[in-house]
């Protein structure tokens, strides 16, 4: 068994297909990926919608992840938001009905990375400083302004969700 930490994805070369100018989004976006997978992996379901000390709760965490995703990609191709799409965001924080709750959101956001890093494997690099407008108010981006903030966003969230984990093993109600 070696004792060697595994390698940051963005260690481990390029991501076959994608434009080298996004590399570093979808090599954010798959390592998010992994981490989720690991912080998630045994988690009991009990404490997906727990706030502790109020901060948002773990099903909170991965359904944004998932659901900005969705939408920040959505605007970098230049489309509005669907209904579904909107129904999700709508539906953010709140729980479900599900046999296996924990398993079901993770899959979503990985399928959500998965789609994500299609898309960038189809994104033209003379796009990137196009006009993006987002929402009904059309706030000014472009493709990579989107793009890359969908990584770093991801990336901030699931630093949080590692933090509120982290509490939620630590003093469990």
């Amino acid at each position: 068994m070696s004792t060697t930490p595994k390698t940051e994805v963005w260690q481990r070369g390029p991501i076959p297909e994608v434009p080298p100018l996004l590399q570093p989004v979808a090599h954010a976006l798959l390592q998010a990926r992994e981490e989720v997978e690991g912080l998630m992996s045994g988690f009991p379901a009990n404490y997906l919608w727990q706030k502790p000390a109020g901060v948002a709760s773990v099903g909170f965490h991965l359904q944004h992840l998932t659901g900005v995703l969705d939408r920040l990609f959505t605007y970098a191709k230049n489309e509005s938001l669907s209904n579904s799409q909107r129904e999700w965001l709508a539906s953010e924080g709140k729980s479900f009905h599900s046999e296996k709750p924990v398993q079901d959101l993770v899959a979503r956001f990985h399928e959500q990375v998965d789609q994500a890093v299609e898309q960038l494997k189809t994104t033209d690099e003379q796009t990137l400083t196009d006009f993006r407008g987002i929402g009904r108010a059309q706030l000014p981006s472009t493709v990579l302004g989107l793009l890359f903030h969908a990584a770093e966003h991801t990336q901030r969230h699931v630093g949080q969700l590692y933090v509120t984990i982290h509490v939620l093993r630590t003093y469990p109600k």
